[in-house]
């Protein structure tokens, strides 16, 4: 994590995709630069510093989730969203929590893997054109025919050599895909690895255009050129230093007096998470992990039930509480024009590709971002959700006949919007009546 990210700097970038929720914003804040602090302590204290875990709570399609993803991608940390009500206790069939850890730690690995894949690209690309080569000059002295090596060499870079059959050696890694009942994907990804590396040792002659060739060379020297045990302990610091798991429906798992039935399950997974959130070591393919200092950031709605219906210890390993409020009429236009990624503008640059020129009036920004609310007020309420059905419903004839409308604009009024929605406008309001 960079010094540069400052809490200010943190909620300025979280600000860029995410209206509101000013408080969650520099909640976060602070739980990141307090990561950034503890590395820079000495490390007798340093062990000793716990994650300031944090427990969202407010109504879906607010900005819980988002918050946290865009949290991970500003520090490049693994990241994943679990639901609580996925896992079940120890001894009944389904999911276990630490399967979490595990499937975070994944996350770090394929990146890990990545950043390596880009180091070793270039080294690679040199090696699959040299099979190449060997492949359209089989049998011959390579010092021997050097001057026509160069000549092959600079006609298949210009590429004039694409569709030219050749013979080539590849591994025969054919991908087999396992599934398997809840519970045993620690023993299926063992038997896919086992898969894989048999295909490795075995070799396979293939014909096939020199582009695609090339493309298969190069998969295959990088693979030959990263080094596994070296990514594995990339990814494995990475996940207890800088990994963050996102718990959603937290609630959902709460013991509520007023329901029967499942509560004992739902104790015994609160049950199950403490020592993963506590801290504890988690057994894996690829080595142990280390959750102590993992940022665990939770949250629910709580509308049946209290964050003081988890279990105590539980609810004191989550110190940080921030409620984020519903969305207003305000919030919605500003998600449909002010971040970075609006609404608006992913549909303008969706029809721009059509060659359909796509306007907004502010009148029928106002026009939509009253009836999001409305609609959400009188039906369940699903937060900025439901501004993509709005927004779809409104353009669906659009979207539908662009490719025959290449060079023209639409222009989207208050009058369109009042006579493309009457049906949901409505409908919504006929709700408000209904016992």
């Amino acid at each position: 994590m960079s010094k540069k990210l400052t809490p200010r700097k943190i909620v300025e970038e979280l600000s860029k995709y995410i209206i509101g929720q000013d408080k969650a914003k520099r909640t976060v804040a602070l739980a990141l630069r307090w990561r950034w602090r503890r590395m820079r302590v000495e490390k007798s204290l340093r062990d000793e510093i716990m994650p300031k875990n944090i427990l969202m709570i407010g109504p879906t399609g607010v900005g819980k989730t988002e918050i946290s993803r865009r949290l991970a991608r500003l520090t490049n940390a693994p990241f994943i969203k679990v639901e609580a009500t996925k896992f079940t206790e120890i001894g009944y069939v389904g999911r276990d929590v630490d399967s979490i850890i595990r499937d975070l730690l994944e996350v770090a690995i394929d990146s890990a893997r990545d950043e390596y894949s880009e180091k070793v690209q270039q080294r690679a690309e040199e090696r699959a054109e040299e099979r190449i080569l060997d492949a359209l000059l089989p049998d011959v002295d390579k010092e021997e025919t050097a001057d026509t090596r160069d000549k092959l060499l600079q006609q298949f870079r210009a590429g004039d050599l694409d569709n030219r059959e050749i013979e080539i050696e590849t591994s025969n890694m054919s991908q087999v895909e396992i599934l398997s009942p809840p519970g045993l994907e620690e023993i299926t990804s063992q038997f896919q690895s086992m898969l894989q590396t048999m295909g490795k040792e075995r070799k396979k002659t293939r014909r096939m255009p020199v582009n695609e060739a090339f493309e298969v060379c190069v998969e295959e020297e990088v693979q030959e050129m990263i080094d596994m045990n070296e990514v594995k302990d990339i990814a494995i610091e990475r996940v207890e230093e800088n990994g963050i798991v996102f718990i959603d429906e937290m609630d959902k798992i709460a013991e509520n007096g007023g329901r029967n039935g499942g509560d004992i399950s739902r104790h015994g997974v609160q049950r199950d998470l403490l020592p993963l959130v506590e801290g504890t070591t988690v057994s894996t393919k690829h080595g142990n992990v280390r959750t102590d200092h993992i940022l665990f950031i939770a949250s629910g709605a709580f509308h049946l039930s209290r964050p003081s219906d988890l279990i105590p210890e539980l609810q004191g390993r989550f110190p940080l509480r921030v409620e984020l409020s519903s969305l207003t009429v305000s919030d919605f236009r500003q998600i449909l024009t002010n971040t970075k990624a609006c609404l608006i503008r992913q549909y303008q640059a969706l029809l721009k590709t059509e060659k359909v020129t796509l306007t907004f009036e502010e009148e029928a920004i106002d026009a939509i971002a009253q009836l999001a609310w409305q609609v959400n007020e009188n039906n369940e309420n699903i937060g900025a959700r439901r501004l993509y059905t709005i927004m779809e419903k409104l353009l669906e004839d659009c979207s539908f006949e662009a490719d025959q409308m290449g060079g023209k604009t639409v222009n989207v009024d208050a009058a369109m919007v009042r006579e493309v929605l009457k049906d949901l406008s409505e409908s919504s309001e006929r709700v408000r009546y209904v016992l």
